[in-house]
């Protein structure tokens, strides 16, 4: 079984506005609102891929409770903690204005909590897979993907990190099955600048090294790079279409890259259905369904 963990949830409120001015009052002319949360978007894409999982996380007050119905709405398994102060965070997502963003910073999770979401993982078994994904509220350490992955260690669980620095950098001695930043993360973690394939090759490669087993390096336009455990290097531009909507294609490409995995055990496939899933994802107004990532795979 797979299992997502969402620890900072939110309502993405995802809007497109003509002509935006600052200071000016600005009208929506799209709008949509979704469950949101790496983990979230993750365990959407991999239902409509017809992959089993659950989602796990923490959720509190009104925003919480819709996060929870939505996601029970598209058919995603819950088992969310319900915290008994605060409110989930509401994510303001600009399409058309050169991706800005306002997120929220979420709830206070406290240390009973935390306990509670270490109970549910206490369970996972042999073979289960675990996705920690996104970031964390401001009153948690930088460490408590490490402390779960810590944990598990000796389980046999494959672990799933899309995180930046510290988070990523600090669950690396534990080697998990696959780690997916984007370059831009990539980059930030050694002071340097990555804008083609070619050049963040070197650089997964020295993730690898600190332990990761498969790096899978997202690009958005310029395409992805994936790094395998075999020291196989796989290369793909960017499947050609019209950009919809940005939002969730790099959860996207983890829920492919591991719906590819699961029906084949073969990187070059996962890798294909990582990119199919990431592009057709936005190149919709909302995440791609199984019929249109399987049509863009056929592309590839």
């Amino acid at each position: 079984m797979i299992y997502t963990v969402t620890i900072n949830p939110s309502l993405d409120y995802i809007v497109s506005i003509k002509n935006f001015k600052l200071g000016k009052t600005n009208r929506t002319v799209t709008e949509q609102m979704l469950a949101g949360g790496k983990g979230i978007n993750v365990s959407t894409v991999l239902k409509n891929l017809g992959v089993d999982n659950v989602a796990l996380g923490f959720v509190a007050g009104f925003t919480g409770r819709e996060i929870e119905r939505m996601a029970n709405e598209c058919g995603i398994v819950c088992d969310f903690i319900s915290l008994e102060e605060g409110c989930s965070r509401i994510n303001v997502k600009m399409k058309d204005f050169d991706g800005t963003e306002v997120n929220g910073m979420g709830p206070v999770v406290d240390e009973d909590a935390v306990e509670q979401l270490k109970k549910q993982l206490r369970t996972l078994t042999q073979g289960d897979t675990l996705v920690l994904a996104g970031s964390i509220p401001s009153c948690m350490s930088d460490s408590i993907y490490r402390d779960i992955m810590f944990e598990l260690k000796d389980k046999g669980v494959n672990f799933v990190v899309d995180a930046t620095k510290d988070l990523l950098l600090n669950v690396l001695e534990f080697h998990p099955f696959l780690i997916k930043p984007n370059n831009h993360e990539l980059a930030e973690i050694f002071g340097v600048e990555l804008t083609t394939r070619e050049s963040v090759i070197p650089y997964a490669k020295k993730l690898q090294e600190m332990g990761a087993r498969n790096v899978l390096v997202s690009m958005a336009g310029e395409g992805a790079v994936l790094l395998d455990e075999k020291q196989n290097v796989y290369a793909l531009p960017a499947p050609k279409g019209t950009l919809r909507n940005a939002v969730g294609a790099g959860d996207s490409m983890v829920a492919g890259f591991l719906a590819g995995w699961i029906e084949k055990e073969d990187y070059s496939h996962a890798f294909k259905m990582a990119v199919a899933a990431g592009s057709a994802s936005a190149f919709s107004e909302r995440f791609a369904i199984e019929e249109e990532i399987r049509n863009l795979y056929r592309g590839i």
